[in-house]
Parts: C-alpha cells; sequence; structure tokens
C-alpha cells in the first residue's frame, strides 16, 4: 500500500458521475488493538482519503460538499479510543451517504507509521448508496 492512492472502483455503471474527492487528509487518533496503540499520548498517524460519487450532472445543490467530512475526520483527534479502523470506516461512510447526492463512496484509512518495513496498514471500502 503506497501513500499514492488508486482508484480501484469505477463509479456505479449505466450512467454519467462525478466524484468529490479527498485526499490524504491527516489526523492523530487514538486507535488499534496492539498494546503499544493503547497509549493515549501516542496516538496514531492515519491518513484518509474520501471519493464521493454523484450524478452528472448534479442535481439539487449541485456539488457534493467535502468540507463536512474533512471536518468530520479532523474531530476524530478528541475522540475516546476506537480499537478497529472499520468503526471509523463505518461511521464516515455512513455520514457521507446523509448527503442524498452521493451515490457510491469509496474510503481508505491508513495508518503510515504503525510497521517499519511497510509504507502504511489499513481498510478500504467501496460502497453504493444504501436502498431504502
Amino acid at each position: 500500500m503506497t501513500d499514492q492512492p488508486t482508484s480501484l472502483h469505477a463509479a456505479p455503471a449505466g450512467r454519467d458521475h462525478a466524484r468529490a474527492i479527498l485526499r490524504g487528509v491527516e489526523v492523530n487518533v487514538r486507535c488499534g488493538l496492539h498494546p503499544w496503540e493503547r497509549h493515549p499520548e501516542r496516538p496514531n498517524r492515519l491518513k484518509v482519503d474520501v471519493d464521493m460519487y454523484s450524478d452528472w450532472p448534479a442535481g439539487g445543490s449541485g456539488f457534493v460538499d467535502y468540507d463536512r467530512v474533512r471536518d468530520h475526520i479532523l474531530g476524530w483527534s478528541s475522540r475516546p479510543h476506537t480499537d478497529l479502523l472499520e468503526t471509523l470506516l463505518a461511521e464516515l461512510s455512513d455520514l457521507v451517504f446523509e448527503d442524498t447526492a452521493v451515490t457510491a463512496c469509496r474510503i481508505r484509512i491508513v495508518k503510515p507509521d504503525i510497521f517499519a518495513e511497510t509504507d502504511a496498514a489499513g481498510v478500504e471500502v467501496f460502497r453504493l448508496r444504501p436502498a431504502g
């Protein structure tokens, strides 16, 4: 895994899409399962990438607001310890879908400093808007 994300997933097929992008949002978060990750004075540095797909041409407001997504990610620095990156991933994807213009999202969260022999370790998800 590198710090340079690649788009592993295309937008949902069948129609044109726009993609709002946040790349490499850095935040220090108290997270992880390993004993060395449980010291509150030494949070993990996370890098977060978010791709939010919407129909093109855009309807409604005409754009996807990535400011609120960025603000939410930066707020993680003040949250209590979180064991799993998957918890952050699930919460963030739910927040992304609060914007009704978003039809799909790709979110990647990595710890660039966790292992000396790796560029990063983390999780990624590609989700379509839940039915309903």
